[in-house]
């Protein structure tokens, strides 16, 4: 920024005023990173329930995010080359007094309904014109107010970055507070004023920061003392490009590790923030004076972070909540360390403070872009994150090869990881079974070798990246999926069709979770025939068939009967001649598959004719006549993820509505991680309905029956005829201190700790 000379009357620098200066700069950038960083969960909640609660939300909002930063940064970077200070304190405090006036947050109008295509782009639309003047005003704080800070003439101009720090500490605070504090205990609404009143003051602490920039001395004094404490060379275009990469792959990890956790456990704020705290807290600490990880010791540990992710890759951790979320995040966190840790380390001077911060906005976009847009559309499985993982390794600073001895154990190590994975599958098919476990837990352990190996033996970082990428394709061509795997992917997620050894069954997987299976061949190997036998959570016995029954006989003939989630369509098959079943889904390409008698065909032997309707239940649903459903089946669960504005007082309310006089809600909760017979509970005694809980073992997991966890509401104990009287079937009060979920406010912490705290009973 070329700055004017002051007047003459101008004050002159103080104790006092650099205290002030040092305060008002410090908290304008606190409270500025607190509310950029708060609006992302608190805005994509208000979207989530226009798709489906996909974890894709998250993903493209990422990309928005990112995006808009760079822009912001940008922005910065040319008002700190105007020639004048007014001008430029003039420009942003009037950008931030319009967004001002566009605030509190709302969905813009005219974005009510999605296309049934492209969402990301209809999301990234729906983005820009509802938050993206607040967005960017915002974005451009951080660079922008340390390049004041600079000009200042404070003495803790020569170094600024220390507000970074402060930056993120701030984000830091703001994404931990809304899982714990502000989701639990705030409505949206709340959640929004209180977002808005954060907006007014910093407009008057960034006005104070521009005063002070104001009365500052002279900005060529300044400069000329900049200049000769710091002669470090200007960047060349290769340490931008470097700058880049760096700030690239940590993105792209961060939106890949919250797809691959938040498709296990839900699509919500407490699963979006944990890995983006993570993220701001490496930039935190590298930032920092002595930071207190040493660079040295997060790029020693790298190594065992990108072993530790082969491991967990291969052998899963859905079973384990604190495995598949610890894990992951653990990992994650050392290698964004490494990749930060070298950003910091090769910062430039001051005076080129605000294309620093453009090279590292513009990486961060592009990871987003590549693991948000990109490569959804390009793999047909979640691809981008062993790819980003092998990249990781690029990141390593350049060190020259030596300590031969250890580059020849490691060259055995990964002839041996490829003769283990390589060798069984020429060998006949018993023999493979038999060794089928003890060759994957070989592999696991040479690929991590292998990996370890490489780096204690300084081999060079595109040697490590290329023992990574093997490794981890070697565990794609050999899955731990038992059978034969084919995996489709959409904007909802990744689906997997198992064929198990032996063709005997066709399971449907979604993320780690079976979502439906088919028996193919009886134990003779012959082929089944005639109508496929409801299994998986669907069996007759099961809660979903006994409350189908209960309803059937209670009624003494046919029922009609809406379903809200298709799956492999195994639900077809519980159909009774003469009914009227009718199935709701969102997902074009789930419907595909279970058309498709390649992978399953209950649709094909029971319900030839079904046409599902496409798109989000709670918009295609709330369309059909009142008073016409004996029975509604929500089911439409992804993975362990839930869709939570299907399971609020509001969903509850359309439910209801289309409901004959004697009709029953009947709601599918099985799941790993999250209590949700309570929620059920509540949202339907808020609509006057009584529930009815029912959770039993099948014991028969090795032929696909699974156990089911089902509520079912209804209007009377008499609506649900004999389930009423089944002592399998406990009537459930919800709990007095358990809040109501609506469509403003949802627990999923809660939900988590009872599941934790409750196990399995």
């Amino acid at each position: 920024m070329t700055l004017s000379a002051p007047p003459a009357t101008r004050d002159q620098p103080s104790p006092s005023r650099h205290r002030l200066i040092l305060i008002l700069y410090t908290a304008a950038i606190f409270v500025s990173a607190l509310l950029l960083f708060s609006v992302q969960p608190l805005f994509t909640k208000m979207v989530l329930p226009r798709l489906g609660g996909s974890p894709a939300v998250w993903s493209v909002a990422m990309v928005f995010f990112q995006s808009l930063l760079l822009g912001g940064y940008l922005y910065a970077h040319f008002l700190t080359q105007l020639p004048g200070r007014a001008a430029a304190v003039a420009i942003h405090l009037m950008l931030l007094i319009a967004a001002l006036m566009a605030l509190p947050l709302t969905i813009a109008g005219g974005w009510g309904e999605p296309p049934s295509s492209g969402y990301a782009f209809w999301l990234l639309g729906l983005f820009a014109v509802s938050i993206g003047l607040p967005f960017f005003a915002l974005a451009a704080n951080n660079p922008l107010l340390q390049a004041w800070f600079v000009r200042t003439g404070h003495p803790g101009g020569r170094d600024p970055y220390f507000l970074y720090a402060s930056s993120n500490i701030g984000s830091f605070l703001a994404l931990l507070s809304y899982p714990f504090l502000l989701e639990p205990a705030l409505s949206l609404r709340s959640q929004n004023l209180l977002w808005t009143m954060g907006y007014g003051l910093l407009i008057l602490l960034i006005a104070g920061c521009g005063v002070m920039l104001l009365r500052s001395p002279q900005a060529a004094a300044i400069q000329s003392a900049e200049d000769a404490a710091d002669n470090r060379p200007p960047p060349t275009w290769l340490t931008r490009a470097r700058w880049i990469f760096l700030a690239a792959v940590p993105s792209g990890l961060l939106i890949a590790v919250t797809a691959h956790i938040s498709t296990d456990v839900a699509a919500a704020p407490l699963l979006w923030v944990l890995p983006l705290s993570l993220y701001l807290l490496t930039w935190v600490l590298v930032f920092q004076s002595r930071p207190l990880l040493p660079h040295s010791w997060m790029l020693a540990l790298q190594p065992v972070a990108i072993a530790g992710v082969i491991v967990l890759l291969a052998v899963g951790g859905e079973q384990n909540l604190l495995l598949t979320l610890g894990g992951h995040q653990l990992c994650f966190f050392i290698i964004a360390m490494a990749c930060h840790g070298e950003l910091a380390r090769t910062r430039p001077a001051p005076r080129y403070l605000t294309g620093f911060y453009v090279a590292l906005s513009f990486g961060g976009m592009v990871g987003g872009l590549f693991a948000g847009l990109i490569a959804p559309f390009t793999f047909s499985w979640i691809a981008e994150y062993p790819i980003l993982i092998a990249l990781a390794a690029l990141c390593r600073p350049p060190t020259q090869e030596r300590w031969a001895g250890f580059l020849r154990w490691y060259w055995l190590v990964l002839a041996i990881l490829a003769i283990v994975w390589l060798v069984p599958a020429f060998l006949p098919g018993r023999v493979f079974d038999a060794v089928k476990e003890q060759r994957l837990a070989s592999a696991e352990v040479c690929a991590a070798l292998a990996v370890i190996l490489a780096i204690v033996a300084r081999a060079s970082s595109a040697k490590v990246a290329a023992t990574v990428a093997l490794a981890l394709l070697l565990l794609r061509v050999y899955p731990s999926d038992e059978g034969r795997v084919t995996t489709v992917r959409s904007f909802f997620g990744v689906h997997k069709i198992v064929v198990t050894p032996g063709g005997h069954y066709h399971v449907l997987m979604h993320g780690t979770t079976i979502h439906g299976a088919e028996r193919m061949l009886n134990d003779d190997g012959t082929k089944v025939t005639g109508r496929p036998e409801p299994i998986s959570y669907y069996d007759k016995d099961g809660g979903l068939g006994q409350a189908i029954a209960a309803i059937r006989a209670r009624k003494s003939g046919p029922i009609r009967v809406a379903v809200i989630g298709l799956g492999a369509g195994t639900l077809a098959c519980a159909s009774a001649p003469g009914e009227d079943w009718k199935f709701f889904e969102i997902d074009q390409t789930m419907i595909d598959t279970a058309r498709d008698p390649r992978y399953f065909t209950f649709i094909e032997k029971c319900a030839p004719t079904m046409q599902p309707v496409l798109g989000d239940a709670r918009l295609t649903f709330a369309r059909e006549p009142d008073g016409q459903y004996d029975l509604v089946i929500v089911d439409a669960y992804s993975s362990d993820a839930i869709p939570i504005h299907l399971a609020t007082q509001e969903a509850m309310a359309i439910y209801r509505s289309k409901l004959a006089p004697q009709g029953a809600v009947a709601m599918h909760v099985s799941n790993r991680h999250l209590e949700l017979a309570s929620v059920v509970a509540g949202i339907a005694g808020a609509n006057g309905l009584t529930s009815w809980h029912f959770n039993e073992d099948s014991g028969r997991d090795d032929t696909y029956v699974f156990t089911t966890d089902v509520v079912i509401s209804a209007r009377a104990d008499a609506d649900i005829g004999s389930l009423a009287s089944n002592e399998k079937w406990v009537k459930t009060v919800p709990p007095a201190d358990q809040r109501v979920w609506t469509d403003d406010y949802s627990n999923i912490l809660g939900a988590v700790w009872r599941r934790l705290r409750d196990g399995d009973n």
